[in-house]
C-alpha cells in the first residue's frame, strides 16, 4: 500500500484513540469553528442571553476589565431571572482575592462563584496545578470550548486599530455536550460544589444535531490524556501535521516525535508568537528551534499582537482545538479541556485557516552557515495592549528557564545568535542574584527562610492532621475493633 493511500484514520483505530485520550468518540454533533474574540464573544453573549435553565462557566482568566465586566453583568442578570449560574475561575489565573472582589455584586444576586485550587495547608505544591480550561455550557444543550479567556486583549479595539489576540474556539451541539457538562461537574466538585445528577445530561438523551464525530478530552494531572494523544498523533501522522501554540516548550519526547515525523517526509509546521505577552518566554522558546529546523520541521512566528491559539490539524482530517499548550505544564500539570475532531470537512477548514495564518507570519530558517535566521516581522495592523495570558504561572516559567539553561550548559549543539538574548538575560539575572547573596546575604536569606518556614508550617499542619485527625481516629477505632474481636474469639 502506497504512502498516499494511508491517512491517520486508517493508521489508528478508534480503540487506540480511546485508550490514549480516555475519551470516547461521540457521533451526531454539529461543530462550528470560531476565530478570535470577534467571533467567539458575540456567540457566548448570545448564548448566555438565551439561557433558560443553566449557565456554567469554567475559565482560567476572567479579567476585571470591560470585557470581563460585561460577561459578569450579563450572568448576574440571568441569575436575577432565575437561571442557575455557576462560575469557576482559576485562583492563580484570575488573581485570587481580586477576582473575589470582582464577583461580589454577582454573588449578591445569586451567581454561585468558586475558585479552582486556591492555596491550601493540605498541599505543599498543589497550587502549581491550575485549572486552565476555557468552557461555557448553556442549558445542557450547547457548549463552547476554546483557547480564549475573558479579557480586552482577546476583544481588541477596532476603533483604535488594535487587533485582537489570535485565538480559536468551537461551538458544539449534540450528544457530545453531555461530556462537556460532565467535565464541568467534575471540576465544580473538586472546587467544593455539587451539581445534582438530574441536571447533568446523558448522551443518549440529547438529540443529534449533525454528523460530526468528536471527542471531549478533559485532561488532568492524573491522566495526561492530551499529552499521550499528541505523542501518538505525531508518531502516526502520514502526510501533514500543522500546529499552532502560544507557549511552545516541547518535551524531549515530543520534540523527537516531531523531528522523526519530518525526517520521514511528513510536512510538519509549527506556528508560534513573535511578540508574546511574556516576551522572555518567547525568547527562551527559540532555543528549541534549531533541532527542529535541522530535521525539516518548518517554524513560523506570528506577526500580529499575540498568537494564543492551541490547535493541531493532521492529514487534513483530524484536528484538536482547546486549552492545552505544547508544554509540560499544560500536558502534565494542569486541568485542560480540548475537543478532538475527526471530520474531513472541518479538517480542511482548519488547514485553510492555518495557511491563512502563515501568510501573516515570518518563517524561521537556517542559513548556509547553519545559523538560525530570525527576520524582522512585517508591521501588524495594530498592536494590542500587552496583558497577562494563560502561560504566566510560575511552574511554566521555571520549566522554560530550566530548559534554556540545560541547553546552554549540557546541550550537544551550538546555540545561535537569536538564542543569545535569552541566555544573556538569564545569566545576568543569575549573576545578579549571586551578587546580592554575596554582598547583602540578608536579602536572600530572609525570603528563603520565610519560604522554608512556610513549608515547615505546612508539613507540621499535615502531620498533626494525620496524627490527630480523622485518619488517626479511624485507625484507632479499627485497632480497637480488631482487639475486641480477638478478645471474644
Amino acid at each position: 500500500m502506497s504512502r498516499t493511500s494511508i491517512d491517520l484514520k486508517r493508521a489508528l483505530t478508534a480503540d487506540a484513540f480511546l485508550r490514549t485520550s480516555g475519551a470516547p468518540l461521540v457521533r451526531g454533533n454539529s461543530l462550528r469553528i470560531l476565530r478570535d474574540g470577534s467571533e467567539n464573544y458575540p456567540e457566548w453573549m448570545k448564548a448566555i442571553e438565551s439561557a433558560r435553565k443553566s449557565v456554567n462557566l469554567e475559565m482560567y482568566i476572567i479579567h476585571d476589565d470591560n470585557t470581563g465586566q460585561r460577561f459578569r453583568d450579563l450572568m448576574a442578570e440571568k441569575a436575577r431571572q432565575g437561571v442557575k449560574v455557576r462560575v469557576l475561575y482559576d485562583w492563580v489565573g484570575s488573581h485570587g482575592p481580586l477576582a473575589y472582589r470582582m464577583w461580589k455584586s454577582a454573588r449578591e444576586v445569586g451567581v454561585e462563584v468558586r475558585a479552582a485550587n486556591p492555596p491550601s495547608l493540605n498541599s505543599l505544591l498543589g497550587w502549581a496545578s491550575r485549572d486552565h480550561r476555557k468552557l461555557l455550557t448553556i442549558d445542557g444543550s450547547l457548549a463552547f470550548i476554546s483557547g480564549l479567556c475573558m479579557g480586552d486583549a482577546w476583544a481588541g479595539d477596532p476603533a483604535r486599530g488594535i487587533a485582537p489576540w489570535r485565538d480559536t474556539g468551537v461551538e458544539i451541539q449534540g450528544p457530545a455536550v453531555a461530556d462537556a457538562e460532565a467535565s464541568f461537574a467534575d471540576a465544580w466538585k473538586k472546587a467544593g460544589g455539587s451539581i445534582p445528577a438530574t441536571e447533568i445530561p446523558l448522551r443518549e438523551n440529547l438529540p443529534k444535531a449533525g454528523n460530526v464525530a468528536l471527542r471531549i478530552v478533559a485532561a488532568s494531572p492524573e491522566t495526561a490524556g492530551i499529552y499521550r494523544l499528541d505523542l501518538m498523533v505525531a508518531a502516526s501522522v502520514c502526510e501533514t501535521l500543522w500546529l499552532s501554540d502560544a507557549y511552545f516548550i516541547g518535551t524531549p519526547a515530543y520534540n523527537q516525535a516531531l523531528r522523526s515525523a519530518a525526517l520521514d517526509g511528513v510536512d510538519v509546521r509549527l506556528l508560534v508568537p513573535h511578540g508574546s505577552d511574556i516576551q522572555w518566554i518567547a525568547n527562551v522558546s527559540r532555543t528549541l528551534y534549531r533541532t527542529l529546523l535541522e530535521a525539516g520541521v518548518r517554524v513560523f512566528e506570528w506577526n500580529g499582537p499575540m498568537m494564543h491559539a492551541k490547535t493541531a490539524v493532521a492529514d487534513g482530517r483530524w484536528a484538536r482545538i482547546g486549552s492545552t499548550n505544547l508544554n509540560i505544564a499544560s500536558w502534565i500539570g494542569n486541568w485542560e479541556l480540548d475537543v478532538v475532531i475527526e471530520d474531513e470537512r472541518l479538517g480542511r477548514q482548519m488547514s485553510e485557516m492555518f495557511l491563512e495564518d502563515l501568510s501573516k507570519s515570518t518563517e524561521i530558517v537556517l542559513t548556509r552557515r547553519n545559523k538560525v535566521r530570525l527576520t524582522q516581522p512585517r508591521p501588524a495592523a495594530g498592536k494590542a495592549p500587552i496583558g497577562v495570558g494563560s502561560g504566566k504561572h510560575v511552574l511554566t516559567g521555571v520549566l522554560r528557564v530550566g530548559s534554556a539553561l540545560n541547553t546552554a550548559v549540557t546541550g550537544p549543539r551550538m546555540l545561535s545568535r537569536t538564542e543569545s538574548a535569552s541566555l544573556l538575560t538569564i545569566s545576568l539575572v543569575v549573576l545578579g542574584v549571586s551578587a546580592v547573596a554575596l554582598f547583602l546575604p540578608k536579602l536572600i536569606a530572609y525570603p528563603v527562610g520565610a519560604i522554608l518556614a512556610w513549608m515547615g508550617i505546612l508539613v507540621l499542619f499535615r502531620g498533626l492532621q494525620v496524627r490527630f485527625g480523622k485518619e488517626a481516629r479511624k485507625k484507632k477505632r479499627d485497632k480497637k475493633t480488631k482487639l475486641d474481636t480477638e478478645k471474644h474469639r
